[in-house]
């Protein structure tokens, strides 16, 4: 009996059925819980006739498709598939109508084979989450028709999904005997190894601190990959807080693949932020600006291939295969992230709230094994994702832009705004929680903006853009606002902002602020089947399961040091006074230190100085003395390019 792959209405639908361009122009989108909301607003209006949430299921040769229509009215025969949406209706690009006409034809079919119909209207309902209104359009079917199409739509599928299935086959069993990489295990990565791979082996959640030195990459990697088979993962998301932490992941899982067959290649894939993988930062995206957007997913299945192909989809392999097909770069790796077997990247890929990976995750059901690099950074990160700020000059810097009629709901913000600060006198002050009726005007200031850059869809005003941004997010925090956040308004120098009415209103920062990121990161971590968090400082054990909501069946785990105390040798000069208004005396002196060092024992060396204006005058009388040691330095205001190139010119050197 062959095996049987599974896939949701919607990844079948979007795999077989989107086509067209890549249209970025502003489309204003709800809020998941506006989404969610709107779905109840419909379903709460139809008779009782009506089913919400319909569970179909069907199968084609060796696939089985399954998924939720949104809803079914028996007494009308009516199967409903509904889209909350803001701004204009005809802003609904075409080949997306033409996307949630295929789901609801596949559901349509899936619902006549369940039901015994011969016959099926379907109702496409957009829910304008603004306004309330809905626009329904109507097609009706018989069940051949939606047989037909059905069919048509998996049989554009059943060869990738044999592809799959026989990669995930070959790809198990290849690192099922997957050997370690070295001779032997570090002093302490043998111990760290085994207490992730019984994490991943129990399903349960692992803090580690284990210091810098015995090889933490490599010895969480390879106890997740050699537990894929065993464990039926479907993917490994490493997770970093810099690039440096990308790279160290990329270079074990390099060395991992080594010792796997030609035929099993491991898909690694590195995603990158949007602004790093842009081939044309000074264009828009959309078809009328950007060429690697036109005809974007007419073009995407051969690059697809082409890239799962090379198995090794880093951030230079992918820029390689997307030119070659003329896609976009950053969007290829989206989609990617899709059939990926390992997904390299910054935490927020996975945290934020937005995050793609988190998405991925719960819409295909993935069974998912974790690891966090750097754990300690994740409390302020994450801190940072759930925070938000607005502050007054900004709101009052696009006035000019917005027409007479939404500067009138400025000003109603300024006015509650006001209210809120007038009778503050400290510079910072914590309040309990927002006040409603500043809330009340920043959502229609919301609303009206959202209408206004819907009819405007190329307008290019990065500012208002980015208050508007900054609008939505403070309101889509204010709703899950609670005891792990704080609401604090700080005041700041300047004039007063004065709004038609010549109400004054101080210069201010309203924050809704995180303190305690368990709440938004428990559900992550409960979404995966297990996880690793690692670094060398993880202590008090406590403080980390507080801030980050781990359970309390969470394993904890300290790796001693590999390093034995004859491997440390500590040298302390007395005489050599480094403040500012003494540097170019002892300056001499200092790099006749570093110079002496080099020569006894030569090597690579890190010189850290306290300033650029130091460092650079070390840096050129040490080139002046000793012309023969090489010397690389930071520069002022480095890139992320030129940091990478750095430290790989000090990692190359050492081999």
């Amino acid at each position: 009996m062959s095996p049987t792959y599974v896939v949701a209405v919607r990844a079948l639908c979007e795999f077989t059925a989107k086509r067209g361009d890549l249209d970025l122009r502003f489309t204003p989108s709800p809020s998941a819980q506006e989404g969610m909301a709107g779905h109840a607003a419909v379903t709460g209006r139809r008779g009782k006739s009506y089913q919400a949430e319909v569970s179909v299921s069907g199968e084609f040769r060796n696939l089985r498709v399954r998924g939720r229509a949104d809803g079914y009215d028996a007494d009308q025969r009516q199967l409903e598939e509904i889209k909350t949406f803001r701004g204009r209706f005809e802003a609904i690009a075409d080949n997306h109508r033409q996307l949630h006409w295929a789901q609801l034809k596949v559901y349509g079919h899936l619902l006549c084979q369940h039901r015994g119909l011969d016959e099926l209207r379907l109702a496409l309902v957009y829910f304008n989450i603004d306004d309330q209104q809905e626009t329904v359009l109507i097609q009706t079917h018989s069940a051949a028709q939606l047989e037909a199409f059905f069919q048509t739509q998996c049989a554009l599928f059943t060869d990738w999904a044999d592809q799959e299935m026989a990669h995930r086959s070959a790809r198990n069993a290849a690192l099922a005997q997957l050997p370690f990489p070295h001779a032997d295990f570090r002093p302490g990565q043998r111990a760290l190894a085994e207490a992730v791979y019984r994490s991943a082996a129990s399903g349960r959640r692992l803090l580690v601190q284990a210091p810098t030195g015995i090889g933490k990459t490599v010895g969480t990697v390879y106890p997740v990959l050699k537990a894929f088979a065993a464990q039926g993962l479907d993917k490994l998301f490493f997770l970093a807080a810099k690039t440096s932490g990308r790279a160290l992941a990329l270079d074990a899982l390099s060395l991992l693949e080594h010792s796997l067959p030609a035929q099993a290649p491991l898909r690694v894939l590195e995603l990158v932020a949007r602004d790093k993988a842009c081939e044309h930062p000074d264009k828009a995206c959309h078809p009328d600006a950007c060429p690697l957007a036109k005809g974007f997913y007419d073009r995407l299945p051969q690059a697809r291939s082409a890239a799962l192909a090379s198995g090794r989809m880093d951030k230079a392999a992918l820029r390689r295969v997307a030119l070659a097909h003329t896609v976009c770069p950053y969007y290829l790796s989206q989609d990617l992230a899709r059939w990926a077997d390992v997904v390299v990247g910054d935490y927020n890929y996975y945290f934020d709230q937005s995050a793609l990976l988190h998405a991925l995750t719960v819409m295909h059901d993935w069974r998912v094994s974790l690891l966090v690099d750097e754990a300690h950074n994740l409390v302020e990160r994450a801190r940072q994702m759930y925070t938000t700020e607005l502050a007054l000059t900004r709101l009052n810097a696009v006035r000019r832009a917005l027409p007479v009629s939404i500067r009138k709901d400025l000003d109603r913000v300024k006015r509650s705004w006001n209210e809120l600060t007038r009778d503050q006198e400290a510079a910072y002050q914590v309040h309990e929680r927002v006040p409603a009726k500043l809330l009340g005007t920043l959502q229609m200031l919301g609303a009206k903006l959202t209408a206004y850059l819907a009819d405007n869809p190329t307008l290019v005003d990065p500012g208002l853009q980015d208050v508007y941004f900054e609008v939505l997010q403070f309101l889509k925090l204010a709703e899950v606002f609670g005891e792990h956040s704080l609401f604090d308004v700080t005041l700041t120098e300047g004039p007063p902002a004065l709004s038609a009415a010549n109400v004054s209103t101080p210069p201010s920062v309203l924050c809704l602020r995180n303190v305690v990121p368990a709440a938004f990161i428990q559900p992550r971590l409960a979404s995966v089947h297990s996880a690793a968090l690692f670094s060398a400082t993880l202590k008090p054990w406590d403080f980390y399961m507080d801030m980050l909501g781990l359970p309390e069946d969470t394993v904890c785990l300290n790796v001693g040091s590999p390093f034995t105390a004859d491997q440390l040798s500590v040298r302390v000069v007395r005489a050599v006074s480094t403040r500012w208004q003494h540097r170019s005396q002892s300056l001499p002196t200092l790099v006749a230190i570093m110079a002496e060092q080099y020569r006894r024992q030569p090597g690579n060396y890190l010189a850290f100085f306290s300033s650029f204006d130091y460092l650079q005058q070390a840096s050129a009388a040490l080139a002046e003395s000793c012309p023969d040691i090489a010397i690389w330095q930071q520069t002022r205001r480095m890139n992320e390019a030129g940091r990478e190139a750095f430290l790989a010119r000090i990692f190359h050197s050492n081999r």
